[in-house]
């Protein structure tokens, strides 16, 4: 769930304004307060959980911030990903994370994942379309109610994972549902399927 406030500000303009304790984003110009509520959140907390454990038996550098910005391009518009995972590597060349927590380079951010609310057009078409620009190497959509529309997830709608990736700097995009195990090419040894990611592991 979103509620759009009616302020239009510059990037600059909502770093100096954003409250701490609550999830914004800036949709070209427009202040998008983010409301994360039940399964939703349980859906959240059990991925973090999963990809955390995936990448420091990788022993790798990444951590998931728990409400870092990724500023887009070219555009007035950042976002903060249901789940977020940084390369703590990169991030001495990020010139805004020390005072903002935000992200400006592709090579910070190896998965995003968002988990589909009611404003399903967001996370399918305006956020698909930036994290392909941005140049995010993997990008997931949980839409755990099938509520996208019938041209993304097909025709009967029903629970799915879409896993976008780039090749030659384009998304390409497998789906899994009910039992198909998911295959993430940042993680390709995680072991999940479509369904435990749905039922939050339960």
């Amino acid at each position: 769930m979103l509620e759009t406030l009616s302020k239009t500000t510059t990037f600059e303009e909502f770093l100096e304004w954003k409250p701490d304790g609550r999830i914004y984003e800036l949709h070209d110009k427009v202040i998008v307060e983010m409301q994360r509520i039940g399964e939703h959140e349980e859906i959240n907390g059990f991925l973090c959980g999963e990809i955390t454990v995936e990448f420091k038996r990788l022993k790798l550098p990444y951590i998931i911030p728990k409400q870092a910005l990724i500023k887009v391009p070219d555009r007035e518009s950042a976002y903060c990903p249901d789940v977020l995972v940084i390369n703590q590597e990169n991030l001495s060349s990020e010139p805004l994370w020390k005072k903002s927590s935000t992200v400006t380079q592709a090579a910070s951010v190896p998965l995003v994942i968002e988990v589909v609310s009611t404003n399903w057009q967001d996370d399918y078409a305006h956020k698909l379309v930036d994290y392909e620009t941005f140049g995010i190497p993997e990008y997931w959509i949980v839409d755990y109610l099938g509520l996208g529309g019938r041209r993304y997830i097909g025709n009967p709608k029903q629970p799915t994972i879409s896993i976008y990736y780039l090749v030659d700097g384009e998304y390409q995009v497998n789906q899994f549902r009910d039992d198909d195990s998911i295959v993430s090419p940042t993680f390709p040894e995680l072991n999940l399927t479509a369904k435990q990611i749905f039922t939050a592991g339960r």
